[in-house]
């Protein structure tokens, strides 16, 4: 009985030693009432308070005075490969349509597969610098009127929008300018009511 006893407790001494000698000990009603998201419970034995390893905080260091979403700038490569690869698939799309309709009278032939791959081509490249042109010109606009206001908002999207298609429509004339950017202003002015109707509702706050 005394062996027993002894063994008992130096196997834990030897805990407590390894552990450290003070270290708190928690029962399983302790740590019952501790939130442990995405984590499994731990052993009552470490020496460590789990509710010190609750992270409520983000878990990345960000530069001084950087902000946690990207600036137009940062933006501006992904819209315009994005815009560039969406008119590329469009007018490969479209390309094969037209070509497939001007070459119906044609057999099944090397000649109509060249044309139709000649139309897919032509087009594909004409779409893709369209819209890539656009959202080059979205960008450049949307960069220089955020260094000037020193602000980043709606504004911004709405008048680099407009500004974009009058200059995308310059040369068709005061017509053309005037079109253009009653055009750059409607689909600008949707995207900011799109990007905002959350707030608008009052249900969570502005991106912005």
């Amino acid at each position: 009985m005394d062996n027993s006893t002894s063994d008992s407790s130096s196997s834990k001494g030897g805990f407590g030693s390894l552990f450290g000698a003070g270290a708190p000990e928690y029962s399983n009603t302790t740590l019952a009432g501790v939130p442990l998201t995405g984590m499994s419970p731990l052993s009552p034995y470490l020496s460590v308070d789990p509710r010190y390893l609750v992270q409520d905080t983000d878990e990345f260091i960000l530069p001084t005075g950087a902000n946690k979403t990207r600036g137009r700038f940062e933006l501006a490569f992904f819209t315009i490969g994005g815009c560039c690869i969406t008119g590329a698939a469009f007018g490969t799309l479209n390309g094969l349509r037209i070509g497939m309709k001007e070459t119906r009278d044609m057999a099944w032939s090397k000649p109509r597969n060249v044309q139709i791959l000649n139309v897919v081509t032509r087009q594909g490249a004409s779409w893709a610098n369209r819209l890539g042109s656009v959202a080059l010109l979205y960008s450049v606009f949307g960069v220089v009127i955020e260094k000037a206001r020193g602000a980043e908002d709606d504004i911004n999207t709405i008048a680099a929008g407009t500004l974009t298609g009058m200059m995308f429509k310059s040369a068709g004339g005061l017509k053309g300018i005037a079109r253009g950017g009653l055009v750059g202003l409607a689909m600008s002015g949707l995207y900011a009511l799109y990007n905002n109707w959350d707030y608008l509702k009052g249900t969570t706050a502005s991106r912005y």
